[in-house]
């Protein structure tokens, strides 16, 4: 029998549109000429999921007794023998009632399958047996209804059912996914907008990742061994000319043809590499760079083109692109192929992409003395000395006259000079006297011996060798002056650009290190405090583990002192002196960044102290203001006992106790929280944790502001664990939270306690109707002192949310602020959960 094909809907959280998708897809199928039924679909009371159920033969359930309740389930024999084309499954982790053919639905799919039967599945992401540890990271709940990675894997077709985060909480806000009592819940807890983006993401990856094992099964069914690269790193290398937005482009088209794909520039500051660069240009790329999604990188070093290679092999690169050479043809043939000859030799499995531009070099130019004064370059003069010697000497051997000498002079000193230029001083040396010995032997008397029979010609020849030796000397001076030059602009450019790292960076010292790595090609760099790591870059070898041993010759350790109590670690090959003063620089900047660091936490420390003072300028102008209306008043009553007590009708006597008591009540509570902020400030709080019930805790609440039924709505689960708290403060909390709720809520509307259990953690909700609090100002009203509004007397020194913050911090827990859905505040209490308790309110 032919088996039946899998599809699979794949959600990143409950709502997203899996089942309506399902649906959806079963009627265009139907209204096909399939033979399509519903196994089984859970609306959740879902009125449009509902709807696309009608139309569409539904076979009826199973209905199951478990423990006095009635549920019903898929019944896969009833669907079996109707044996339709196609089957809608809803929820494919959903575990089965007692009693059934099978614990889990996905063997009953499993079973439809094997009987030919196409069925159309849905799945969250939190139900995949491999990501339920990643997604409780993230929610907090645990999943107990897993499918094995192999069951979808197996799926001959998985689609993404998408919808952005913010959507799917406004379908929830509206009350499309979730009935309206689960709506602050769900938005509080499972439904967070990072919860979300991160489900979103794990969904998308984990497709993504399902369509790379496709591809290596298909290469592997087919024979296929040939490297395939699905997803591209590319380098693009900068030098600071006209060509490099024409690169950035074209690398970021290269990078974009696969999923994934990532674009690094870099730039090489070199000594001996092309002409200088233009920092307006280079400025102009980077911020190209930054918005075609990619990173900008500068490293140093002598040779451009090992650099550029060694850089994309340390990002793992899978393409490199550089620019079609700027030199001129006249340059390129007298001073070999170039940078892009040697990088495709060095780039091995690295693919090389050559771009033309309109800067690329074609005159039949000389080329510019550069004064760079390399190996290479003085072989070159060497090799033109020998050449251009003999072919000059034919040329004006084929003319020779008796007049002809003092060109032919002037010739040879041309070619001294020429040499000069290419390789410097030896190589013009060589061939001074080369080209003196050549005049002597093929142009002056007697002809072909290295005689002079005048001795003007002799002191002409010696003045013509001394001119040599001077012009060479000269001509090789500039050039190691104009190489000082560039190397002290090399140097400015890359702590210009060190520079700017630390001032656009969070971290400058992370900063710094990781450059400093980067701009040496190091193996890592790490910068250590007192004994004490803070910032390293790249893989530091173990103990006993040479840097060698990784692949780099020559490679050491070395230790630089930043200051008394801190050392730069330097790990890869020894730097020449010439990097040695750069690395000063460097390091110099590391010692401020170092001194600011300190600096920072100093002021960090002091920050508390200016905050008491505020607090303390605060507290005098409420002692004034809040204070003195209490104690004037039992003051006032006590006078009035004292001097006119006898005289006084009973009536009048309760009346001024009853003041003074009322003003003396109040201010021991004022002096209360006085004292309880003080303590909490100074982290002098004194609680006494202990494992409680919250619904023990609540009613003691209720009774100390006099309230009933009619005034509160409670939503305390049966389940609920009990929490780790102190009794005494989480009254106190409560008390301050119901009494800002009732304070603001509208006639007719009811506060709201209710509470859920989120992960390890245990969630109490003090819900509002009234008008709300604008999120600029969330943060404000757990100030002391803060009376928002403050238009009466009556309202205390606006200590209440502070001490809750406080009471609630001291627990091991947060307070929050919340929108009620719909209009209002909710007032969030997060409490940990007592330790021998079980979470059985995780949401699924």
């Amino acid at each position: 029998m032919k088996q039946g094909r899998l599809r699979v809907l794949l959600g990143a959280a409950p709502g997203v549109g899996k089942t309506y998708t399902m649906l959806e897809e079963g009627r265009r199928l139907k209204a096909a000429g399939r033979d399509v039924v519903i196994a089984v679909v859970e609306t959740h009371g879902r009125a449009a999921t509902r709807a696309m159920t009608l139309g569409i033969e539904t076979v009826p359930r199973r209905v199951v007794e478990h423990r006095g309740v009635e549920l019903t389930e898929m019944d896969l024999d009833a669907v079996l023998a109707r044996s339709p084309a196609v089957a809608l499954v809803d929820e494919l982790a959903h575990t089965n009632a007692p009693g059934g053919r099978h614990e889990k639905r996905w063997r009953d799919v499993d079973t439809l399958l094997d009987a030919g039967i196409d069925v159309i599945t849905t799945v969250n992401i939190q139900h995949i047996e491999s990501l339920n540890d990643v997604v409780q990271q993230i929610t907090g709940a645990p999943q107990r209804e897993t499918v094995p990675d192999a069951v979808l894997r197996s799926a001959d077709q998985i689609e993404v059912v998408d919808l952005a985060p913010q959507a799917l909480r406004d379908r929830l806000s509206e009350g499309l996914v979730y009935p309206a009592a689960r709506i602050d819940a769900a938005l509080s807890n499972y439904f967070r907008l990072g919860n979300l983006t991160a489900l979103r993401e794990l969904a998308l990856l984990w497709l993504a990742d399902e369509v790379d094992s496709a591809l290596q099964r298909y290469r592997a069914e087919h024979g296929i061994g040939a490297k395939w690269e699905a997803r591209e790193r590319v380098v693009v290398a900068l030098t600071g000319g006209r060509e490099g937005e024409t690169l950035l482009r074209r690398g970021a088209r290269i990078a974009a043809r696969s999923a994934g794909g990532a674009l690094m520039a870099v730039h090489v500051v070199s000594q001996d590499g092309l002409r200088g660069p233009d920092p307006g240009a280079l400025a102009e790329q980077r911020a190209l760079v930054e918005t075609l999604g990619g990173s900008y990188h500068q490293i140093v070093g002598d040779d451009i083109p090992r650099a550029l290679v060694e850089f994309a092999r340390s990002a793992n690169a899978t393409q490199l692109v550089i620019g079609v050479s700027r030199r001129s043809r006249l340059a390129a043939l007298l001073t070999g192929p170039g940078i892009g000859a040697t990088v495709i030799r060095e780039s091995g499995d690295i693919d090389v992409h050559i771009v033309n531009h309109a800067a690329a070099g074609g005159r039949l130019a000389l080329p510019k003395a550069r004064g760079s004064l390399t190996l290479r370059r003085r072989i070159l003069g060497f090799a033109l000395a020998l050449a251009g010697g003999p072919l000059l000497t034919w040329l004006l051997a084929s003319f020779r006259s008796d007049d002809s000498i003092t060109s032919d002079v002037l010739s040879y000193q041309l070619l001294t000079v020429v040499v000069a230029l290419v390789g410097g001083i030896w190589p013009a040396l060589f061939a001074a006297v080369l080209s003196g010995l050549t005049l002597d032997y093929f142009f002056v008397d007697p002809l072909y011996t290295i005689t002079v029979s005048e001795p003007l010609h002799l002191l002409a020849l010696g003045l013509y060798v001394v001119i040599a030796v001077l012009v060479s000397i000269v001509v090789d001076q500039a050039a190691r002056r104009t190489r000082a030059a560039r190397r002290s602009a090399a140097e400015s450019e890359l702590v210009a650009s060190i520079a700017g790292e630390v001032l656009r960076g969070d971290d400058p010292i992370d900063a710094l290190v990781s450059r400093t790595r980067e701009a040496f090609s190091l193996d890592a760099v790490q910068l250590t405090v007192d004994g004490r790591v803070v910032a390293s870059a790249g893989e530091v070898p173990a103990d006993g583990e040479a840097s060698a041993d990784r692949g780099r010759e020559g490679a050491r350790s070395d230790l630089v002192p930043v200051d008394d109590d801190s050392v730069l670690e330097l790990h890869g090959p020894p730097l020449p002196s010439s990097d040695r003063r750069l690395l000063g620089v460097i390091v110099s900047q590391l010692a401020t960044a170092l001194e600011q660091a300190d600096l920072e936490e100093r002021a960090s420390e002091v920050a508390p102290l200016a905050a008491a003072d505020r607090v303390r300028s605060a507290l005098l102008a409420a002692v004034g203001h809040d204070l003195r209306r209490p104690l004037a008043a039992a003051s006032a009553a006590v006078s009035g006992l004292r001097l006119q007590g006898a005289s006084l009708s009973p009536e009048d006597r309760d009346e001024l106790l009853d003041t003074a008591e009322t003003g003396l009540a109040s201010l021991a509570s004022l002096l209360t929280d006085l004292l309880d902020v003080s303590r909490v400030q100074a982290g002098a709080l004194a609680v006494r944790a202990e494992d409680i019930d919250v619904e023990d805790v609540v009613p003691g609440v209720l009774d100390e502001l006099d309230l009933g039924p009619e005034g509160v709505d409670l939503d305390l689960p049966a389940s609920l664990p009990a929490v780790r708290a102190d009794p005494v403060l989480l009254g106190r909390v409560l008390v301050n939270l119901l009494l800002n709720a009732l304070r603001y809520s509208p006639s007719g509307q009811r506060v709201v306690i209710a509470a859920s259990a989120f992960g390890d953690t245990v969630q109490l909700r003090v819900v509002d109707r009234g008008p709300g609090i604008d999120p600029e100002r969330r943060e404000d009203v757990f100030l002391p002192f803060q009376r928002l509004g403050d238009t009466d007397n009556l309202t205390g020194l606006g200590l209440g949310l502070a001490l809750s913050k406080g009471f609630v911090e001291g627990m091991d827990g947060t307070l929050e602020v919340e929108e009620t859905p719909g209009g209002g505040t909710t007032m969030v209490v997060t409490l940990p959960i007592a330790e021998h308790a079980e979470t059985n309110g995780g949401q699924r």
